[in-house]
């Protein structure tokens, strides 16, 4: 899509007519996605190796906090920014994280790790909530897939990148407070460019609904949309469990592997690499499966994609070495490549322009709890059971969740290339 005129004078939609926007907020998702990646790989040795916190469910209480916060800031979000627009909604989101790489550094407790999470669940949901609905704005209907290939390409990589930085940095330096300045740096870096030159979108997407063919519903409210988004909706619910069961199986991916790499015997360092090869490969894969759902429609990559990390995680589980772990993390990555942006394509697809980001925060309140339910099934789990039943629990679920996606879900793009089938 080249750009379409709305009103003369008004805003126009498409990547090409907003390109310097929507690279500006590609790189501002990156740092989001950074403060992130600053904790992946250090954050649960040092639960171990600093605070000696031997029990998993304890050790896992800051994904817990990050979790459960993100979630809720996520729905806020959506309706804060349709009411005061999306700009002040990410600049407040990057205000509210200034504090997160000091504690994370020098924090005495581990009460001020989960605090700093705490604050970083915000961060994290008001900052990547915003820059996925300015995209969407920004971008139109044809092009979605393609915008949250990018948008969530741009996070995931930038996650393994700071994953493998971190961990190096810990290999040479010690797990605190070198590793976390990194953070610093996003953080001043990202609330510069989101003050100073984002701009607002909000008139972008009142632009497209003018021109959508059905108009909304009057006086649609809050309720309704998240009733609709997580229940009645065959599509937007079957989007919305498999977002939570994705990022159940991440805060195992971040929490639990980590921990299992280290009882096997491997380095630091080591560590930081498979934790940075998951999202390395699931963040690069974005930029080609979002454009190839705009292609062949979401429904089937979804499912694939949901099984495909189902038997990575049973890989994870069932070998011990290095190599065969890595293979895991490549397969795991892939799987979660074909679900991520085609997950947000879904809804940006049945959502009317007029309460699509309260969809997509509803939407993102489910998935990001995933965080919060992963962390307590994984540790609850690995503390009665050991790891590796924790492991493989979590991978019948995901692939329980793909067949879900499967039975349940109708195809939701605009013009599917193969007439796979359309709402019911």
């Amino acid at each position: 899509m080249t750009g379409t005129a709305t009103t003369p004078g008004g805003p126009r939609l498409g990547l090409r007519a907003n390109l310097a926007q929507f690279a500006l907020l590609v790189l501002v998702n990156a740092l989001v996605g950074g403060m992130l990646g600053q904790e992946r790989t250090v954050l649960p040795l040092l639960a171990d190796d600093v605070f000696h916190l031997s029990a998993y469910t304890a050790a896992l209480t800051y994904i817990l906090a990050f979790g459960a916060t993100k979630a809720v800031t996520n729905f806020f979000a959506g309706t804060l920014s349709d009411r005061y627009g999306r700009k002040p909604v990410l600049v407040g989101g990057w205000l509210v994280a200034l504090p997160v790489p000091a504690m994370l550094a020098w924090g005495p407790t581990w009460g001020w790790i989960i605090a700093a999470n705490v604050l970083l669940g915000v961060n994290q949901g008001l900052a990547w909530s915003t820059t996925v609905i300015m995209k969407i704005d920004l971008v139109g209907p044809e092009r979605r897939g393609l915008a949250m290939g990018f948008n969530e390409a741009a996070g995931y990589v930038a996650v393994a990148a700071t994953a493998m930085a971190t961990g190096a940095i810990a290999q040479h330096a010690g797990l605190r407070p070198e590793p976390f300045l990194l953070g610093a740096v996003y953080l001043v870096l990202a609330l510069g460019l989101s003050t100073l030159a984002v701009h607002e979108t909000r008139d972008h997407a009142r632009a497209e609904a003018a021109l959508h063919p059905v108009p909304p519903a009057k006086d649609v409210t809050t309720a309704q949309i998240a009733r609709r988004t997580s229940f009645t909706d065959r599509a937007l619910s079957a989007a919305s469990q498999a977002g939570l069961v994705n990022n159940l199986n991440d805060a195992l991916a971040w929490g639990i592997f980590p921990l299992l790499f280290a009882a096997h015997g491997l380095s630091v360092g080591q560590i930081g690499v498979l934790a940075a090869l998951y999202p390395a490969v699931w963040g690069a894969g974005q930029m080609l499966t979002g454009w190839w759902s705009d292609h062949v429609g979401r429904k089937h990559l979804i499912t694939a994609g949901m099984l495909l990390q189902a038997a990575a995680i049973g890989l994870v589980a069932a070998v011990g070495t290095f190599p065969l772990w890595a293979v895991a993390q490549i397969l795991l990555g892939i799987g979660t490549a074909l679900v991520y942006p085609t997950l947000l394509a879904v809804v940006g697809d049945v959502a009317h322009p007029a309460w699509r980001a309260r969809a997509v925060g509803v939407y993102r309140l489910w998935r990001d709890g995933g965080f919060a339910v992963g962390a307590l099934l994984a540790g609850i789990l690995a503390d009665a059971y050991g790891l590796t039943t924790a492991v493989w629990a979590v991978a019948a679920l995901t692939a329980a969740s793909g067949l879900t996606v499967a039975a349940r879900m109708y195809e939701t793009h605009p013009r599917p290339a193969h007439g796979v089938d359309g709402p019911r």
